[in-house]
């Protein structure tokens, strides 16, 4: 279906605008964006607790943000936020959507605010969201009651990062991550597929600005190519957690995100695989600016409650 009228709406907002895309942009003037997104989002609900704190990663120390919600969590959350591994942040929209998702799934959500590239490059992201992971893994039943499952996710760069830590949990054997949300993940470096080059899908997010994203955080395109990088090239994905994907019908990053899907069902990951339709790239985080963040919201809070209430029961 076409792009639906709040996008559109905002897509003519901002180019009447005449800020350059973020492509021909730089990473300094291409963060600028995210006070004003946030501006318009407005601050998040109110949650439980608010606790931060700073961690280490070995190459550096990042910030860690937990949301607790009203009463005892059913789950553990840690949150990856996008940005193509260069913007955003835990402070601005990402607060606010971490909240909502902290009431809305009743789970305790550790944020990460992974230090980004060009500055940080990969796999300065990941080696930090592990450490975030096995943070929230060793400090869980201090989070919420014992027993409750532990969960990733995270969307586009985010997305990407989240499907990373099932890779790195599996080969430690630790920690034992339960399921995992990926919305509009990255998951290759392919930037050829029929999604990558359609001209509808060049909004918001376009080929070039991945490209941009990419060559900010890895330039070395053969090293793309590592499962670390791209989740999608893992020899297996046997063993990983069940999942939710959930894709935008007018992204660049659609077909990568369903083959990734498939990759998983294939090595006999029970997955949901849901499509955002009329909705483009980022309409997840635009909260209270595109009715595709309360869609995807929603629609997020219900297979992770679902998932929780299963797990509850077979414990």
């Amino acid at each position: 279906m076409p792009l639906e009228p709040a996008s559109q709406a905002l897509l003519a907002e901002l180019a009447e605008s005449g800020d350059p895309p973020i492509h021909e942009s730089t990473p300094a003037i291409a963060r600028l964006s995210g006070p004003i997104f946030s501006g318009l989002s407005g601050p998040g609900p109110e949650v439980a607790a608010v606790r931060n704190l700073k961690l280490d990663g070995g190459g550096g120390s990042f910030r860690v943000r937990v949301l607790q919600p009203e009463g005892d969590p059913q789950a553990v959350l840690v949150y990856f936020h996008g940005g193509g591994w260069v913007i955003g942040d835990i402070d601005l929209q990402y607060d606010h959507l971490c909240r909502r998702l902290a009431n809305l799934t009743r789970s305790a959500v550790v944020m990460v605010n992974y230090r980004k590239a060009p500055e940080h490059p990969f796999p300065a992201a990941i080696d930090d969201s592990f450490t975030g992971l096995t943070w929230a893994a060793e400090h869980a039943t201090e989070l919420a009651p014992d027993g409750v499952p532990l969960l990733v996710a995270g969307d586009s760069a985010g997305g990407n990062i989240a499907a990373v830590m099932t890779l790195r949990a599996r080969e430690r054997s630790w920690p034992k991550i339960d399921y995992q949300v990926l919305v509009y993940p990255v998951t290759d470096c392919d930037f050829d597929r029929p999604s990558y080059l359609a001209p509808e899908n060049q909004l918001l997010l376009s080929r070039d600005t991945m490209l941009w994203f990419w060559d900010h955080y890895l330039p070395d395109e053969q090293a793309r190519r590592h499962p670390d990088a791209s989740p999608l090239r893992a020899a297996s994905h046997e063993g990983l957690p069940p999942a939710l994907v959930y894709v935008a019908e007018h992204d660049p990053l659609r077909d990568e995100g369903v083959a990734y899907a498939e990759a998983l069902r294939t090595a006999g990951i029970p997955v949901a695989l849901e499509e955002a339709e009329g909705q483009m790239h980022a309409s997840f985080q635009m909260v209270n600016l595109l009715p595709g963040a309360e869609t995807g919201l929603e629609l997020v809070a219900k297979h992770v409650n679902e998932f929780a209430g299963r797990f509850g029961e077979a414990v």
